[in-house]
Parts: structure tokens; C-alpha cells; sequence
């Protein structure tokens, strides 16, 4: 992990394409990083565009994103649209020969996935997914501790990640709504969780997957008229890992005073428990518990080494910069290591047949991602 201490090579000129979470986390974590130099940010409204760069002080605004690429300043573009636009969107990007930092989920198929990541192969770029719990100090903590062979031999892994975020069925219909637009909980919080599972325990041998839509309406933001929610909002999953471990997944965002955010690992050994009951962020508050077999649980001590730099109010921040600065190392050494579109890539495979198992009614074998 990098000290993210200041460097001497040059900037990199960088856009920002998405303007919800791009403008609450990814303009601020580029502007907080030492070697990222923000210079366009794209809005479909030109308007809108002008406004944002006025407000953070960026040089360009951009309506189209063949503006954006065509500006010389820009060697690397961030993505954050919907999910629905991230295949095109990233396409595009690669297309134009600049390095490309994507939202998750990477895409609505791990077909758009694999050829985004044929695409950046071909074109020598580097992509790297904003999978952002591999940066957060007390999940480095805890991948270290099971690579040490803390628990022993794994018994079970279970991950509940529980919250409320659409637990109240005002909240207005979106895109979230629409399975068909990369909406519902699988996508947010899943594929995270696919992701974290494949780094910290590795491949997934086969999956068994429910998907509910308990919210099946909610208002029109213009008209108040309740419209069609097709995406789910509650997931649960069993998982065999390759080794033979067993997995239990529940995921929701419609559960009232969930108790958040949370990863069992039951070994014969020992137990480790990572968790968060925070409703509001969902990085800040993560607290390591250990167990050697036969006592309690105790909190763990998350090393000085481990901590980040500076944090802020919002928790997603610190993480975020730490993958731009992944991303900016990745670009200084030409290639991308994880969690690049192969990681995103994967996490899309278990997306899909999550939705396979679901309509068949059964377990799915996970092919090896060629």
C-alpha cells in the first residue's frame, strides 16, 4: 500500500463523467490527491456543467462526451454515470486512448464487462474498478490476519449488510427501480461484496441466489404518480467457496434500523468478525474482532501503518483517494493490478448468474474466468 506521499512526476490531467456521486466523491477526492489535476467535468445539461465547474473551481465543462476526450488536457477520465451508461461510456473512453476509472458495478453483463476489459488490453490503458473496501484500514487489517492463517481452517463466512436507504417507499423512482438499468441492491451493495469475497477468501466453486422486490411501486419525482419497480431491494445467497467453505450472504436496502454492515469468518482456530453499524456511511465505523477458540471476542488493534493519512466527514473519501492513488500508480508502471476491470469483471459473473440461479430456481456453477 502506497504512504501516498508527494511525488515528483508530472500530473495527471483527469475528467469527471457523472455528476451525482462524481460531484460528492469523485471531484473532491481528485482535487485531494497530490498527482491528479481536475480539468474537465461532463454534464448532459450544459448548464449544469457550467455550474459545477464554477462551484469547484474546473477549467472546462462539457454537454458531450466526445468534448470531454477531445480536450488534450485529459489523459484519464473517471466514470460514475448509472450503470446503464457505463459500458458505452467506457467504451468510449478506452477508444480515445485514456486511462479509464470506473464506477461499479462494471456494467449490466459480464460480456460488457470482458469487452471493456479486452478493449483497455488492446488499447494499453489502464482501468481500474472503484472497489473501495480493499483500501479501508480495518479490511487490510483483516486480509492480513486471514492470509496469516488466523482462523485455521474456514467453517463458515457470513456477510449481512443490512441498511435502509430505501426502506421508506416515498423515496422516489428512478433508474435504481429498473432491473434492466443496473438498479436494486445486487448492483450497489452486491457487487462489493462479490468483490471483497473473491479477495479475501478467493474463486467461488458454485452459487444459489433469491432475488425480492418488496417496494414494487414508488412516486413519479414529476407527476406523483407511483410507477413500476422491478429491480430487488433484498438478496439472499449461499456461496461455496473453491476450498469447500460454505458462504451466507444477505443483502438489503429497504430493512429499518438494519444492523449494517457485517463479515463472519468461523474457523477451527479461531474467529474473526469485521463490522459496521453505521446506517449513515457506509465506510466510517468498521471495527476488527478477534476470538483465538475458546474465548471472547476482542476488539483488534488496526496498525498506525494501516491508517489513512487524512480522513473526512464523509467516509467514502479517504478510501477514494486511495484508489486514485492506486490508479496513478498503475498508470506510472503501465499496467493495472487489483482491482482492475478483471476484478470488475468477476464480480459482474457472479451478478449474472446470481440472476441465473434466481430464474432457474437452483445452484449455478462458477466457470473460472478465462
Amino acid at each position: 500500500m502506497s504512504t501516498e506521499t508527494p511525488s515528483s512526476q508530472s500530473e495527471l490531467g483527469v475528467a469527471v463523467v457523472g455528476t451525482g456521486f462524481g460531484q460528492k466523491i469523485h471531484i473532491p477526492g481528485l482535487q485531494a490527491h497530490h498527482r491528479t489535476r481536475l480539468v474537465a467535468v461532463y454534464h448532459r445539461n450544459l448548464d449544469k456543467a457550467e455550474a459545477i465547474a464554477a462551484a469547484h473551481n474546473i477549467p472546462h465543462a462539457c454537454s458531450t462526451l466526445e468534448a470531454v476526450l477531445a480536450l488534450p488536457e485529459v489523459s484519464a477520465v473517471t466514470v460514475s454515470t448509472p450503470p446503464f451508461l457505463h459500458y458505452a461510456m467506457a467504451k468510449q473512453v478506452l477508444e480515445a486512448d485514456k486511462h479509464l476509472l470506473l464506477e461499479k458495478p462494471t456494467a449490466l453483463s459480464v460480456a460488457e464487462a470482458r469487452e471493456l476489459d479486452r478493449l483497455a488490453q488492446v488499447r494499453s490503458r489502464v482501468a481500474v474498478v472503484d472497489f473501495e473496501f480493499r483500501f479501508v484500514p480495518a479490511w487490510q487489517r483483516l486480509a492480513e490476519l486471514l492470509a496469516d492463517g488466523y482462523v485455521g481452517n474456514k467453517r463458515l463466512v457470513k456477510v449481512d449488510w443490512l441498511a435502509g436507504s430505501r426502506a421508506n417507499p416515498d423515496r422516489n423512482w428512478n433508474w435504481y427501480a429498473l432491473k434492466d438499468k443496473g438498479g436494486g441492491a445486487l448492483g450497489s451493495i452486491g457487487s462489493h461484496v462479490f468483490d471483497y469475497i473473491a479477495w479475501l477468501f478467493g474463486p467461488v466453486q458454485q452459487l444459489c441466489g433469491r432475488l425480492h422486490t418488496s417496494i414494487t411501486e414508488r412516486p413519479d419525482p414529476a407527476s406523483g404518480e407511483l410507477k413500476q419497480v422491478d429491480a430487488d431491494d433484498t438478496c439472499t445467497l449461499m456461496l461455496d467457496l473453491q476450498d469447500g467453505t460454505p458462504c451466507q450472504i444477505t443483502l438489503s436496502a429497504v430493512a429499518y434500523a438494519g444492523r449494517g454492515h457485517w463479515v463472519e469468518v468461523y474457523g477451527d482456530r479461531a474467529t474473526l468478525v469485521l463490522g459496521s453499524s453505521n446506517s449513515k456511511d457506509y465506510v466510517h465505523g468498521f471495527k476488527l474482532y478477534g476470538a483465538p477458540a475458546g474465548e471472547s471476542l476482542a476488539e483488534l488493534e488496526v496498525p498506525a501503518r494501516l491508517e489513512f493519512p487524512q480522513t473526512y466527514e464523509d467516509g467514502r473519501l479517504a478510501p477514494f483517494v486511495r484508489v486514485v492513488n492506486h490508479w496513478v500508480e498503475c498508470i506510472d508502471q503501465g499496467y493495472a493490478t487489483a482491482p482492475s476491470l478483471i476484478e470488475g469483471c468477476y464480480a459482474q459473473l457472479l451478478m449474472d448468474l446470481t440472476h441465473q440461479s434466481h430464474q432457474q430456481g437452483g445452484w449455478v456453477r462458477v466457470p473460472p474466468l478465462l
